[in-house]
C-alpha cells in the first residue's frame, strides 16, 4: 500500500498557474506508475494525466494537452502536476493515485489504480 499527499491547491484567475505536488510514501516509488485525475463540482472524477515509473512516458486528457505537463522525482518520491493557462473548467478537486499494477502502464480509468491521495481544490476564476 502507498499513502499519498497532495499539495499545492489553490484559488487562481483564468490564465494563471498552479503546481500540484504529490508525495508518495510506503513502497518503492519508481516502481509504479502515477495518475492524476479530477473531479469537478457535481460531475464524476475525470482522468487528467499519468506519468511511467521513470516518467519517460506520459499520457493527457485531451482537455489538458499542451496545458498541463506531468512530472516525477523518483529521488523525492514525488509526482508534479504543472498546470498552465487554466481555464475555469479546470475548476476540480485535484487526486494523485497509485497504480501498483506490475503490468500497468499509463491506465486512464480510475478503477485502475490502487490509492488514492486525499484530494486538493483547484478554484479557476474568470
Amino acid at each position: 500500500q502507498v499513502q499519498l499527499v497532495e499539495s499545492g491547491g489553490g484559488s487562481v484567475q483564468a490564465g494563471d498557474s498552479l503546481r500540484l505536488s504529490c508525495t508518495a510514501s510506503g513502497r518503492t516509488f519508481s516502481s509504479y506508475c502515477m495518475g492524476w485525475f479530477r473531479q469537478p463540482p457535481g460531475k464524476e472524477r475525470e482522468f487528467v494525466t499519468a506519468i511511467s515509473r521513470g516518467g519517460g512516458r506520459t499520457s493527457y486528457a485531451d482537455s489538458v494537452k499542451g496545458r498541463f505537463t506531468i512530472s516525477r522525482d523518483n529521488a523525492k518520491n514525488t509526482v508534479y502536476l504543472q498546470m498552465n493557462s487554466l481555464k475555469p473548467e479546470d475548476t476540480a478537486v485535484y487526486y494523485c493515485a497509485a497504480d501498483l499494477n506490475v503490468n500497468a502502464f499509463l491506465h486512464v480509468r480510475s478503477f485502475e489504480y490502487d490509492d488514492w491521495g486525499q484530494g486538493t481544490q483547484v478554484t479557476v476564476s474568470s
